[in-house]
């Protein structure tokens, strides 16, 4: 099965907009994640004021704003240059000063041993290298650096739920589109190794998922797809947050191995991290 990455072109133009598909991600998304976040630097004894942040596949900039609301420096990669329009526009109007660059995050055009922290949501069961994306990813980071992610877990209930209820029952589906292939979930051992090769240390895993009844989520994706509420409130309704059982989605940290001096790299203005991209006018506030 090929999953349509394109949706992010086609839609990626009203991220924001309620009765978009791409919403759902936003409505109890982007809260639950954030309040795990959150708790895990609270945890491990760093402010978030002034942290140099990159948001990886930041598609409409959700968490983008949220953790420049936080006081990080925030810069966002996304490959569609239609959502990092989108963000860019949110961002102005919002008045936070967000870098974002059209880029894969398989080739971050950006410094080594920059980022305090690096984070990548709903995105590693997208991509069609997953070892490239960490290595990408933790070459940006400095030594003792975070790294946060959430992804899908490879396992029978997560193709019961993300590809048969999500995406297949006619009823209950989203979005008529492949948005995942099962093929490409990962579970977390596998997700480990892949960290490990690139000296980030695995320190947690938690479940994310809906915190309602099976029941009641049935109920509301058929409201959904009668009209009868919105994308966003399908996905309030959800109650998406941190949960017991991870054989769902999970999500969690990794800190990058400290070494030597001579790979800390020099950087010390967040403007001169990030490759110019001359071909995705307008500039974002953070660069003017």
């Amino acid at each position: 099965m090929t999953i349509d990455n394109e949706i992010y072109d086609r839609l990626g133009g009203t991220w924001w907009d309620e009765d978009n598909p791409l919403n759902v991600l936003h409505g109890s998304f982007t809260p639950g994640r954030l309040a795990y976040f959150r708790e895990v630097l609270e945890r491990t004894g760093r402010d978030p004021a002034g942290l140099r942040a990159l948001d990886i596949g930041c598609g409409g900039g959700f968490l983008a704003e949220e953790f420049a609301r936080l006081g990080c420096q925030v810069v966002g990669v996304d490959p569609s240059r239609v959502s990092i329009a989108t963000a860019r526009r949110h961002a102005t109007s919002s008045g936070l000063k967000i870098e974002y660059i059209v880029a894969s995050g398989e080739c971050l055009p950006l410094e080594s041993a920059f980022f305090d922290l690096a984070y990548c949501c709903d995105v590693l069961e997208h991509v069609a290298d997953v070892e490239l994306v960490i290595r990408e990813s933790a070459r940006v980071l400095k030594p003792g650096g975070l790294y946060l992610f959430d992804t899908i877990n490879h396992t029978a209930t997560s193709q019961i739920f993300a590809i048969s209820l999500l995406q297949k029952w006619r009823l209950t589906r989203v979005i008529d589109t492949d948005l995942h292939n099962w093929d490409m979930f990962i579970t977390p051992s596998e997700l480990g190794a892949h960290l490990r090769r690139h000296r980030l240390s695995l320190d947690e895993v938690v479940g994310l998922g809906p915190r309602a009844s099976l029941a009641r989520l049935l109920r509301y994706y058929v409201q959904q797809r009668r009209g009868r509420i919105t994308f966003g409130e399908l996905s309030r309704r959800m109650n998406v947050g941190q949960v017991d059982r991870t054989d769902i989605s999970y999500m969690g940290y990794a800190t990058k191995a400290n070494v030597t001096d001579t790979d800390r790299g020099t950087a010390t203005d967040i403007s001169t991290a990030t490759a110019t991209d001359t071909t995705s006018a307008p500039t974002s506030p953070a660069s003017s």
